[in-house]
């Protein structure tokens, strides 16, 4: 390729080959990966998709990378699959960044997409963007052709990107702080520097030479329950709760890094830290203060992963206690499962298909049991019928998730109920508001 001197190749021609092998990927991909903003060669990496690609500074001064190192970025983001129906929300939520992105800073994807969208609300700025022709990614990723922007009843609009573009960036911000970290620690251990134009070379399995970061990246501990029991309130405000998080895997898919706090809002607790994936995966499409609509993402909740959510929710003393789920949980629950044999069907070119969508409302408060009715409807219907499928009581709720979590999952029904638990609260917290986002509340 042009510009090509022993195994490196300039960051123009290293755009050209990104587009080139990542054109049939499912996650779209942008032409300024290594140019456009926010790659900054100069700070010596580059990131694509979740991998980190060492710059250098070839002959002639020009900055360069490796083109085994941009093959193989491309090739582990052409075996990601995407599902554009399956969205997690990344905006806005309350509040304003908390620091400007300047082009120079780390990823941190949450507040630049943040800023780039707010900046854009205005009008003036969004059209002097387009004639200056700037590109729209992250981390090579051009998020821009798949954000979705919904808006419910006239009120502010809310943005969505795929859950596997979300992973991505995730891991792209991770593997960039561990890149970071590395680098800082040799940099403070090494007697000498070594110059940026003679950087450390490893040879691949072809025998050719690829530059890479110093030292490998540390891989993440798995969650061992250090954090049971412990209030989220008071362990969210403790100095280095966040840094130490990132050090985890994410405790329900075991392969992300986590990046927050997962904890119940009915009671308080801490569960676990996960990624920003599975944190957003138990949320319905959409929470009104006593309605919920039960999206197709509750299929994996409660049917094929099935141990591992029901485990991560028992983390909480509080559920476990009770052997139940927060109200939302239990309410999808009976929606999509106890009531699953009421919801009608309709002729489909293959076979039948289940009527409208599913919504579920409450009212009263798990707090006064006696109070609380859970009632399933279809909305959506394609005959135009919209009907209530089943008014059902919450203890009566309760006892089915009960006898369904004993056939389901016998070992973490075996370990719930407060006969089984050592310092069982005494009195139930009520629901906390949750600041993290909008209309999420009661999770």
């Amino acid at each position: 390729m042009p510009g090509r001197t022993d195994g490196l190749i300039t960051l123009g021609a290293a755009d050209a080959l990104w587009v080139d092998l990542t054109a049939d990927s499912a996650v779209p991909t942008a032409s300024g990966a290594f140019t456009g903003s926010p790659a900054h060669a100069r700070v010596g990496y580059v990131l694509l998709g979740g991998h980190v690609v060492a710059t250098v500074r070839a002959s002639g001064g020009q900055w360069s990378v490796s083109e085994f190192e941009v093959r193989r970025a491309a090739a582990e983001l052409n075996a990601v699959g995407m599902d554009r129906q399956d969205l997690v929300r990344v905006g806005p939520f309350r509040g304003a960044p908390s620091k400007e992105c300047n082009e120079e800073t780390r990823l941190r994807w949450h507040r630049r997409i943040t800023r780039d969208l707010l900046q854009e609300l205005g009008g003036p700025e969004r059209a002097a963007r387009r004639e200056a022709g700037r590109p729209y990614h992250l981390a090579g990723i051009d998020w821009r052709q798949v954000l979705v922007e919904q808006a419910r009843d006239g009120a502010q609009r809310t943005w969505w990107l795929p859950r596997a573009v979300v992973r991505l960036l995730d891991a792209a911000e991770h593997a960039e702080t561990q890149w970071v970290q590395a680098e800082r620690t040799r940099r403070a251990g090494a007697a000498v520097t070594e110059p940026p134009s003679h950087p450390r070379r490893a040879r691949d399995a072809g025998g050719r030479q690829t530059t890479s970061p110093e030292g490998p990246t540390p891989p993440l501990r798995p969650y061992g329950r250090e954090l049971e029991g412990q209030l989220y309130s008071v362990l969210s405000r403790k100095p280095g709760t966040s840094r130490r998080v990132a050090g985890w895997a994410c405790a329900v898919c075991r392969t992300a890094p986590a990046t927050v706090l997962d904890h119940c809002h009915e009671h308080g607790y801490v569960r676990a830290p996960v990624c920003q994936s599975c944190n957003t995966q138990e949320r319905p499409d959409h929470l009104y203060s006593n309605d919920i609509r039960v999206a197709n993402r509750y299929t994996r909740l409660f049917h094929t992963d099935t141990d591992h959510w029901l485990r991560h929710w028992h983390r909480c003393p509080g559920c476990r206690a009770r052997t139940t789920l927060p109200l939302p949980h239990l309410a999808a629950w009976t929606a999509h499962i106890a009531c699953r044999s009421l919801r009608p069907t309709h002729p489909a070119p293959r076979g039948r298909k289940p009527c409208g969508v599913l919504r579920v409302s409450w009212t009263g408060s798990q707090n006064a049991p006696r109070s609380c009715l859970l009632t399933v409807a279809v909305d959506f219907c394609p005959s135009g019928e919209h009907r209530v499928l089943a008014r059902v009581p919450y203890r009566e709720a309760a006892e089915r998730f009960r006898a369904w979590l004993a056939e389901t999952a016998p070992a973490v029904s075996a370990a719930a109920g407060p006969d089984r638990l050592d310092g069982l609260p005494a009195q139930f917290r009520p629901v906390i508001a949750d600041t993290s986002g909008e209309d999420l509340e009661l999770f």
